[in-house]
Parts: C-alpha cells; structure tokens; sequence
C-alpha cells in the first residue's frame, strides 16, 4: 500500500503531494517515473502546449477548403480538398444523410 510522498516541483521548486491514489493510479496506467511538476505547473504546461496533446507541443490546425453542399447550396468549409468527383455535404446535410443509414 502506498503513502503519500512530498516532491518537489522541477519548475517553480514548490513542495506537492503525491497522494497514495495518485501513486495507484500511476501504477495502473503503467507510468514508472514520478512526475517532477507541481499540478499548477503542469496545468501551466499543458495550456501552453494547446490542451496537452501528444509531447511537445499541440495538434496542428487542420487546412480548411472551401466548399459548395451538394444537397442545400450552402457555401461551407470541409478539412479535405474536394475532388469532385463526390459531393460534398455541410455539417447539417451530411448529420441527415448519417442518420438514414
């Protein structure tokens, strides 16, 4: 059974707990390594890098293409570059074709 441990942030050097249930759950997940920053530091890090996603850094902004419905004519933008050879649905029309099938 773990206890919590006192560590001491890498960043600011402010002490934190690392509780028990912190260390089961680290375990769990398969996580050998204590972490070495403090919540608020970490929190910190994560808006920094866009929410966290992956190491270093955030997800990268998706090219958007611009677009004209197939079903209602609306101008619209989709995250791929349109061929034409299908068509292409706003987010209203392709949510009513989805739900038919």
């Amino acid at each position: 059974m773990a206890t919590d441990k006192t560590l001491s942030c890498r960043d600011c050097g402010a002490e934190f707990v690392f509780s028990a249930s912190e260390q089961d759950f680290y375990t769990e997940k398969g996580f050998t390594n204590e972490p070495g920053r403090c919540p608020d530091c970490r929190r910190a890090r994560k808006q920094q890098n866009g929410g966290g996603f992956g190491r270093g850094g955030s997800r990268p902004q998706r090219e958007m293409h611009d677009a004209t419905c197939a079903a209602c004519g609306k101008e619209t933008q989709v995250p791929f570059r349109p061929s034409g050879d299908r068509p292409v649905y706003c987010s209203d029309c392709f949510s009513q074709n989805n739900r038919r099938y």
